[in-house]
């Protein structure tokens, strides 16, 4: 096993539809990270990947091109063939109980729905790996899929850039410093603020 080997899930929905919508948002921070951690993406492991070296660790990052509902396949793919460890995986996913522009990192925890998480839990045999939670809020009206899977409100847009460049800087601090460090700077910060 590679006990310090980690894993960086964004969690995204494959397809230009897609892209640009706030179920996208862990892809999104990921797409950002690479301002300050070269990446170099490949395709396998039903996904696209990428590895480096931050602060003296092997890092892996994934970006799965199952949907959603399937993300599982991927990460358990990956996880499998670089032995790394179910507690050492930090996934990036929208979560819709926390207001736009807020981020929070947790370490394990319940689903909240989620069905990218819950591909991961069923296929990973727990619940027991980190989350980069980046609240997108709730619609005020309409169903909760068709909100997830539209795009960024121009009210968003105002600070999606610096939104998406703090969750990188969240998960460059995790690599490098540990999670404690990562999560006691961004527990519940609010970029709208």
């Amino acid at each position: 096993m590679s006990e310090n080997a980690k894993l960086i899930v964004g969690l995204g929905n494959p397809g230009l539809e897609y892209e640009y919508t706030r179920h996208n948002i862990g892809w999104l921070a990921l797409d950002c990270l690479e301002n300050s951690i070269p990446l170099i993406w490949k395709e396998k492991f039903k996904g696209l990947y990428a590895q480096a070296t931050v602060g003296g660790e092997k890092a892996y990052f994934l970006k799965p091109q199952t949907y959603m509902n399937l993300s599982g396949e991927s990460v358990q793919a990956l996880c499998q063939f670089f032995k790394v460890p179910r507690q050492n995986i930090l996934v990036i996913h929208d979560e819709v109980d926390l207001p736009f522009g807020t981020l929070t990192l947790k370490n394990s925890g319940g689903l909240a729905g989620h069905n990218g998480l819950k591909s991961i839990a069923q296929l990973m045999g727990g619940q027991d790996f980190l989350r980069l939670r980046m609240g997108i809020g709730r619609p005020l009206h309409g169903s909760v899929s068709s909100y997830v899977l539209s795009s960024f409100s121009s009210e968003d847009e105002i600070i999606l850039e610096d939104y998406l460049s703090g969750a990188a800087d969240a998960i460059k601090i995790y690599l490098e410093k540990g999670f404690e460090k990562a999560a006691s700077k961004y527990s519940k910060k609010n970029f709208k603020e």
